[in-house]
């Protein structure tokens, strides 16, 4: 029986086309296949423990076969009084397990725990946009609740169900240290994932409880009832549509758009491996009847930071070279550098022409190094944000530095990997100790320090925070607070302000303002910026082509020996990080966006994953240190890619 579940559901909210290609191996799929991986990196996996221990006497359905789940929880549903965790409840071709079900006589209660944070100073309030929509960063977990209201309402008439999500309170602290220990991750099998309670648990940890339940009725209904302009008209009748067509296994025509973007099922034709199928390419040609040689041309979905991606398609110009100029709206800007809408256009006339050819602003660039002082130093973290915080006081998603690298280049052009930091123990807060080794490897001169992106910024202004309010702060406090205001800026949010003597310069606005890589096609992401460099570099090319990396005599390296960078294949250049050893089997880099609704998570790295599951899962002290060698190599590569960077700058501004 082919049913739509809640988490199908999910992925038809999103494009009901992808129903039909869902779970079938004949389809290449980017997404983060392993649920055990996916739940880890959420935080979902201990949260939805933790639901369990605040509702004492529940009754696990543990079957994995439908059936046989479906029968354990009818035996149970006989009672009177029970709670039920992942209860199997059916209604024809619509299939759910439920969070939490706690049945009090005629009355339901459905409970679905999500690791997300809630503020309820703010309440429900924060739900809804000042229009009367709902807001977009709840939608999809009121959607869910919806479905599961339904599906549950259909397979047990004359009961009344009250929805409720179970959130993470935002403003709740920790009760006890090394909670986050006490509900270690566990694999069963290959697929199938849980988590193993520590018989060391007590009330203590449970109080005050880090979860809330907050009723969603008043959403729900709001959903069903078709009152939501951005959302489905008729909600049941789009339900059984979407049931009806899964079941079929038929195809639901979707009309294109900008969200086609980021659709998991092979747009680009390097994802396409193994003589799968790709779900994008089928739905792209039977809208624009393309073939093979109109995907290989650029498109606007690849177009930088364009709003108005929607309204090209719409008009059917989807095509790079079909982009007008008046489309653009060229604007100029205040400071130096190209403003977004000439950089857009300057893409656009690069794939035009079909010129490959790095554009550099040589003067631009220029009078920005002639206030760079040496040694330069470049620096980039590793962080995370976990939902059951590893110390006492601290809060959930409360910002957790584990791992930095740094390196340095001389004015002579000399190279090193000056210094590293990684936190290997389990269940240590290590943002004061990342900072103060930041601190002695920078302080000892005037260097001008690089970032890629605001990550670092922000993240030290936040443990800036954490030292002005700690109870209990370390002997150093002042001097690591008056270091962290000395290279950072303050965001215009915060409520301490500062002026830098030293501030950190991104190099990620200087890519936006005076480079353009074509080879990037339109990302600023290092991990793109970096291969496209190599390639239109040949001075890079000559450097990291020889095994001079971590070898002697060479560039020093804490983690590579004798290593060769620039390795050629079918006269290209290889993107460094595809030889980098992988830390996880089941992940790359261009799934990550996609592993988690948490905005601070959505754009995190295959690190942060490493991270959690050094923290979190079952595994040897050999695989741990397996894991924190990849993790080494990861974050040390993040920071020589931004030298090769400034290196590749040096040769195309001396080559213009």
């Amino acid at each position: 029986m082919r049913y739509l579940t809640k988490s199908r559901f999910q992925l038809a909210m999103e494009c009901p086309t992808k129903l039909f290609y869902t779970r079938k191996h004949e389809y290449v799929n980017n997404k983060l296949d392993d649920p055990f991986l996916l739940a880890l990196a959420e935080g979902g996996l201990q949260v939805g423990e933790l639901a369990k221990k605040y509702h004492p006497g529940g009754h696990d359905i543990t079957a994995l076969d439908h059936e046989e789940a479906e029968s354990e929880t009818n035996r149970l549903f006989n009672e009177e009084k029970t709670i039920l965790f992942e209860p199997a409840i059916r209604h024809q071709n619509l299939f759910i397990r439920i969070d939490v079900l706690v049945k009090n006589g005629r009355d339901l209660e459905l409970i679905e725990v999500k690791a997300k944070s809630y503020d309820k100073l703010e309440g429900p309030e924060s739900f809804m946009n000042k229009n009367g929509s709902l807001s977009s960063a709840w939608r999809s977990y009121f959607y869910d609740v919806a479905f599961q209201t339904h599906v549950l309402e259909l397979a047990m008439p004359g009961y009344k169900v009250r929805p409720y999500l179970m959130l993470i309170d935002k403003h709740v602290r920790c009760p006890t240290d090394g909670l986050h220990q006490k509900f270690r991750v566990v694999r069963n099998t290959k697929s199938h994932k849980g988590v193993s309670v520590s018989s060391q648990l007590v009330s203590e940890d449970l109080d005050p409880q880090i979860l809330i339940k907050v009723p969603v009725d008043e959403q729900v209904k709001f959903i069903r009832s078709g009152r939501d302009s951005d959302g489905l008209v008729n909600f049941g009748a789009e339900v059984k549509r979407l049931a009806a067509s899964y079941e079929a296994d038929q195809r639901i025509q979707t009309p294109i758009g900008s969200k086609c973007r980021s659709c998991e099922f092979g747009r680009k034709k390097e994802d396409i491996v193994d003589g799968k199928r790709s779900g994008f390419r089928e739905c792209w040609t039977d809208a624009l009847d393309w073939n093979e040689s109109d995907f290989a041309e650029p498109n606007i979905l690849d177009l930088w930071n364009y709003r108005k991606k929607d309204a090209r398609i719409a008009e059917g110009r989807v095509k790079l070279k079909d982009i007008k100029k008046s489309d653009i709206g060229i604007k100029s800007k205040a400071t130096p550098g190209l403003s977004t809408s000439k950089r857009q256009w300057l893409q656009v006339r690069k794939a035009i022409d079909r010129d490959t050819t790095p554009w550099v602003d040589a003067q631009g660039l220029q009078a920005e190094m002639e206030t760079w002082s040496y040694p330069l130093h470049f620096i980039d973290f590793e962080t995370a944000m976990v939902a059951l915080p590893f110390n006492k006081g601290r809060h959930p998603y409360e910002g957790v530095a584990f791992q930095f690298s740094h390196h340095t280049v001389q004015e002579d052009g000399l190279v090193a990997h000056a210094g590293e930091y990684l936190n290997t123990e389990r269940g240590v807060f290590p943002n004061y100790r990342m900072v103060r080794e930041l601190k002695s490897q920078l302080e000892n001169d005037d260097g001008t320090i690089f970032r890629y992106a605001h990550h670092e910024n922000t993240f030290l202004c936040m443990i800036h925070a954490q030292l002005r309010t700690d109870s209990e702060p370390p002997a150093d406090q002042k001097e690591l607070m008056t270091f962290i205001r000395c290279i950072t800026r303050p965001e215009r949010n915060n409520t301490q302000q500062w002026s830098s003597a030293r501030c950190m310069v991104d190099m990620l606005e200087l890519v936006k303002s005076y480079c353009y890589l074509p080879f990037t096609n339109g990302s600023n992401s290092l991990k793109d910026v970096l291969p496209a460099i190599l390639n239109s570099s040949t001075a890079l090319q000559a450097k990291y082509s020889k095994p001079i990396y971590g070898a002697e005599g060479g560039i020093e390296s804490h983690n590579f020996k004798d290593w060769q960078w620039a390795r050629k294949e079918n006269g290209r250049a290889i993107d460094p990080y595809e030889l980098l050893p992988r830390m996880f089997d089941d992940a790359t880099e261009k799934t990550q966006e996609l592993i988690s609704d948490e905005s601070e998570l959505r754009e995190a790295s295959a690190a942060m994953i490493a991270y959690a599951r050094a923290q979190y899962e079952e595994m040897s002290e050999y695989e741990r240190e397996q894991l924190f060698q990849a993790l080494r190599k990861y974050c040390e590569l993040d920071t020589l890619a931004m030298v090769m960077l400034y290196e590749g700058w040096m040769d195309l501004i001396g080559s213009n």
